[in-house]
């Protein structure tokens, strides 16, 4: 099913990891669509009409139809244009496996994440999410990897599958927090496949473009970071 760009409007934002991963499945497919930028802090009405339960992007709108959530998109993606590259396997146990390790993703990473952005000011408090971070949950998506990938290059074998897209739209983040902690979290002698998929990731030709450029990320990080610490401050 061929697609204009008329047929597919993002609404998303060039900082949100969550609406990359929208942009890279439409990649991968091949599809057009109409990029539309919000504005989180003054949202439009057409935001509010289009996910009225969560009022979040991304949201993916086909025809007059609106698709909401970042992962749900993506599958509704590879469903609807079954002709064009997989993005999920094809096998049904494989597929599952794909979802698990997304919702891991979501559940883990992506937590932790918000966690040690949230901890600044309470080093205690950050320095137990960043172990949590290297420990444990960077620990078991290299293990993940290493069967996933099955020697190959990605999670999904030799291109860019489910979990690469869950995992690699935060990959610029994840270079956010090194610099603005002062360390490096995603090291080749604690994460050698992880390192070297990151690279293959980054550089695929799916992905060039969907990412956010890392010095105006840290800007907008910044300011996140000062926004949600104030609400924790006032809400004690």
């Amino acid at each position: 099913m061929a697609a204009k760009s008329s047929d597919l409007k993002l609404l998303g934002g060039w900082f949100s990891p969550f609406a990359s991963r929208v942009k890279i499945a439409l990649n991968i497919k091949g599809l057009e669509y109409e990029n539309i930028e919000e504005d989180l802090n003054s949202k439009s009405d057409f935001l509010l009409r289009s996910n009225p339960v969560h009022k979040k992007i991304p949201v993916l709108i086909h025809g007059d139809k609106p698709i909401c959530e970042s992962l749900v998109i993506v599958q509704y993606i590879d469903e609807v244009w079954s002709n064009g590259p997989s993005i999920l396997p094809r096998d049904a146990y494989d597929r599952t496996i794909a979802r698990f390790w997304g919702s891991y993703i979501d559940d883990k990473f992506v937590v932790c994440m918000k966690n040690i952005l949230m901890a600044a000011g309470d080093e205690e408090e950050k320095k137990r999410h960043l172990e949590q971070l290297e420990e444990e949950v960077l620990v078991t998506l290299e293990e993940a990897f290493n069967k996933c990938s099955e020697g190959k290059s990605f999670f999904g074998g030799n291109k860019v599958g489910f979990i690469d897209i869950a995992f690699g739209s935060f990959l610029p983040f994840l270079r956010v927090f090194e610099e603005m902690n002062g360390r490096e979290i995603l090291v080749a002698d604690k994460f050698p496949e992880l390192v070297n998929w990151a690279t293959n990731f980054v550089e695929d030709s799916t992905v060039t473009g969907t990412l956010p450029e890392i010095d105006k990320l840290v800007l907008f990080a910044t300011a996140l970071q000062e926004k949600w610490v104030a609400a924790k401050v006032a809400a004690k």
